[in-house]
């Protein structure tokens, strides 16, 4: 276990100096940003390791290998951030743990988190997941609403018991006219996030960039980057 503790303090590390160097060349502060670490298929006992060497921030995508995780980890001083596309029928699950869900795309979603905080007397920060390789009023290969979408669907959020209106995140998307221009997707996001806290001031994370393009999102102005194979390593497939 040392060995792997001290294989994740040195991907921390290269990626904090990383982190702070897109920070420094974007003339912004270090603090502005933060790092949540992907753990996806990996184990607890990792999870538990990265809050020894002082992460605070960590996401999953599958409900399935979360739910367990996170009732591990219940001890730790962690908030765990939902990233993955949610079924409705896992919205039960991921209300009893998440401290944020990252993939709000639809309305029906909106309605089912609200109904699981309020039962479970939580709140959830919630952020609108944009797609932008969606045309104006479709949803994305990887979920998500097309910008054209934002306005409203974060107003039912807003409105919605149990739920904050946190932000928004994306994925740089793999088609489209963003394709392979991240920095370029990347402020398209900005510029939704603008327009969005003229309404709802309050709702300023902007969550972007992993480990491949976490620099361009800096740059775009991500408070939020998601970094899980700069961190963990490259997980094996089972199978």
């Amino acid at each position: 276990m040392t060995d792997r503790k001290d294989e994740l303090a040195e991907n921390l590390a290269k990626v904090e100096r990383r982190i702070a160097a897109a920070c420094a060349a974007a003339g912004r502060s270090r603090d502005e940003v933060t790092l949540i670490v992907v753990t996806k298929t990996y184990p607890a006992s990792d999870v538990r390791i990265l809050a020894e060497l002082g992460v605070r921030h960590v996401a999953e995508n599958r409900d399935q290998d979360a739910a367990p995780k996170a009732a591990d980890c219940s001890d730790l001083p962690l908030a765990w951030h939902f990233v993955g596309q949610l079924q409705t029928n896992k919205v039960r699950s991921v209300a009893g743990y998440a401290d944020f869900v990252q993939s709000i795309d639809r309305a029906r979603l909106v309605t089912a988190l609200s109904k699981e905080a309020v039962r479970q007397e939580r709140e959830l920060g919630c952020l609108i997941q944009v797609a932008l390789d969606a045309g104006e009023s479709a949803r994305g290969e990887r979920g998500g609403v097309a910008p054209g979408g934002v306005e409203e669907l974060a107003g039912l959020v807003a409105d919605a018991p149990g739920l904050r209106l946190a932000g928004l995140m994306t994925v740089a998307p793999l088609t489209g006219e963003y394709a392979g221009r991240q920095r370029e997707a990347f402020e398209r996001l900005m510029d939704l996030s603008t327009d969005l806290r003229r309404a709802h001031p309050a709702a300023n994370m902007v969550s972007a960039g992993m480990s491949a393009d976490l620099e361009e999102a800096v740059a775009a102005g991500a408070t939020h980057v998601r970094v899980g194979t700069a961190v963990l390593g490259v997980r094996p497939r089972l199978g």
